[in-house]
């Protein structure tokens, strides 16, 4: 069975509640505790910071410490990414990196906290371990000149980041670093991959899951080592379907979930351009009705751990369904959140390894981000961006759709990024210009 991200301190990692995107590296997206639905609306207010940058994920450390990494936009005159410390209920700058070299590639990259106490940040085709106050330890340019978006902590301590492509962009590449970010081992991929690394730690070893373009991929990891396991490679997706790519997968339920039609307009001119997503001119921000390459709708995707079996819903039926940011899977009660940000839908169903898809609730929201879920409370946050308004945070009752809380961001644009959890009942957000708190005033 899959284990919870959430259940206890997570090998390789600094024993925090949230010290990695989506709060561990099987994409769980799960805290503990109880969120801002369940507080008196009244008491809950909202902060907003406008960084004029391209803002991707908090993390925590110890108590109270909370650390943003960023990068610049398309288009800016010069790329780099960035670390900050931030204060939790102000969100002002405590302590900042100054700019982070990313080769010129501008793109979402990550950041996680190690056991060892430093922050590491992978952006472009660089990548930087950080000290507490945000000071740069060591720097390193990655093998691939390429923009990396998958990076994770191995329970050994090493580090494991892959670079993104698209199709016809040659295959996509593995790199595996020791804690002083020296190179033990590159490992090429089968086909190229959009979407971000997931991993899980079972019984039979250290298991690292990577979306192609057609197929997904398991790489078993350990002793310095990446081996491909060429007897799994279940085909999600066929080039000539009316299908787009998959982004990340969530593990969960001893299954890999995925979305596809990902690849939208917007993405594809990042990476039409090398480096990647750096312009000569400022690109105006992804739009709500975007013309998509195909005319599939959005599918989600359950892949059975052991048998490799697909298994593909459509969730809303609409034509030219598109997402920038992959579904979550919650446990213990066993239900798949899936959106098409294309048509404006988002639904919930009772979906697990003993039992078919059953829809328990269907909902006019456009989510564009990686939600949150707070099983213990079942409260679900996800944001609503609608034309001519700012982006909203949405928290809804999980089993029912029904909804608690609706606070407005300040924030106009649609983003794939990630809302993390704080340490009281609130919630922050991340976008392109803009971030934001929610929670008790």
């Amino acid at each position: 069975m899959t284990t919870l991200d959430r259940s206890g301190s997570l090998p390789g990692y600094f024993p925090s509640a949230w010290p990695t995107e989506c709060g561990g590296p099987r994409r769980q997206k799960a805290t503990n505790g109880s969120g801002p639905g369940r507080l008196d609306p009244s008491t809950v207010g909202v902060t907003t910071r406008h960084t004029n940058q391209w803002n991707i994920m908090f993390v925590q450390r110890a108590d109270g410490e909370l650390y943003l990494q960023g990068t610049t936009n398309p288009g800016d005159t010069r790329a780099y990414g960035w670390v900050e410390r931030v204060d939790p209920i102000t969100l002002d700058p405590i302590a900042a990196s100054g700019p982070l070299a990313c080769g010129n590639h501008v793109w979402c990259g990550a950041v996680a906290i190690h056991g060892n106490g430093d922050l590491y940040t992978v952006n472009g085709s660089f990548a930087h371990r950080l000290d507490e106050a945000c000071q740069v330890v060591t720097e390193r340019q990655l093998p691939v000149d390429q923009a990396h978006n998958g990076f994770l902590i191995l329970s050994d301590g090493s580090l494991i980041t892959k670079d993104l492509r698209l199709e016809d962009r040659g295959n996509s590449t593995v790199t595996l670093l020791d804690p002083d970010l020296n190179v033990v081992t590159v490992l090429n991929l089968p086909e190229p991959s959009m979407g971000r690394i997931a991993a899980d730690v079972r019984t039979d070893g250290e298991w690292i899951v990577v979306p192609g373009t057609e197929h997904l991929f398991r790489i078993r990891a350990g002793h310095g080592r990446l081996e491909l396991d060429t007897g799994w490679r279940p085909r999600y997706r066929n080039t000539d379907d009316e299908h787009g790519l998959a982004w990340d997968a969530c593990l969960s339920d001893d299954a890999v979930w995925i979305m596809d039609n990902g690849d939208i307009a917007g993405i594809r001119a990042i990476f039409a351009v090398h480096p990647n997503g750096f312009f000569d001119t400022a690109r105006p921000p992804i739009g709500l009705q975007i013309p998509t390459p195909w005319t599939g709708a959005q599918r989600l995707i359950r892949v059975d751990w052991d048998s490799a079996a697909v298994t593909a819903i459509e969730p809303f039926g609409a034509e030219r369904g598109w997402i920038i940011a992959p579904p979550v899977h919650v446990e213990p009660q066993g239900i798949a959140i899936s959106w098409d940000s294309g048509n404006g839908r988002a639904a919930a169903h009772r979906w697990s390894r003993t039992s078919s898809p059953e829809l328990l609730w269907e909902r006019s929201l456009r989510v564009t981000m990686q939600p949150l879920v707070y099983p213990d409370s079942g409260e679900l946050v996800v944001n609503d961006l609608q034309p001519g308004v700012d982006d909203n945070l949405v928290v809804l009752e999980l089993e029912t759709g029904d909804e608690l809380l609706r606070s407005e961001t300040g924030s106009t644009m649609a983003n794939g990024m990630f809302l993390s959890p704080g340490w009281d009942h609130d919630v922050y957000y991340c976008s392109r210009r803009t971030i934001a708190r929610v929670g008790p005033r």
